[in-house]
């Protein structure tokens, strides 16, 4: 069984509340997922999962939350190569353009990105929780 981790940083609960149906859908499709919220996590942990998917909602002029999940994810950018990810994350405002340019970084750093982004306009809906599922289960 392949395991994943599901790293996310959320204000408000709509981005936990996504980081749940993430590993919701991974756990459907056989992977041992763990929720993990940013504070909690380290590039040095990074190696303990097959894959990881990370979630961030839009702050400030879209951008990743700056004092917990930038530093934790910047710090975990070099070991980004080879290893499957998926991003997902909630906005209130914008065009997801937050989103658009971690996904970027991602490709940029090697990352071999596991599907699409998955972004949501606030609390996620059904259709936002079922596209998280399907997130997760593309971490298998």
């Amino acid at each position: 069984m392949s395991k994943a981790a599901v790293v996310y940083w959320s204000m408000t609960g709509n981005t936990e509340a996504m980081a749940n149906a993430v590993a919701a859908g991974a756990a459907k499709a056989g992977v041992d997922a763990d929720l993990i919220n940013a504070s909690d996590f380290s590039p040095e942990k990074m190696n303990e999962y097959s894959s990881i998917a990370f979630g961030c909602p839009a702050m400030g002029d879209e951008v990743l939350e700056e004092d917990v999940f930038e530093p934790m994810f910047a710090a975990c950018e070099p070991n980004l190569s080879g290893k499957k990810i998926a991003l997902f994350g909630s906005y209130d405002w914008g065009d997801g353009l937050w989103m658009r340019n971690w996904d970027e970084r991602c490709r940029a750093a090697g990352a071999q990105m596991a599907c699409d982004f998955v972004i949501c306009n606030l609390e996620p809906d059904e259709e936002a929780a079922e596209a998280c599922e399907k997130l997760g289960a593309a971490l298998a």
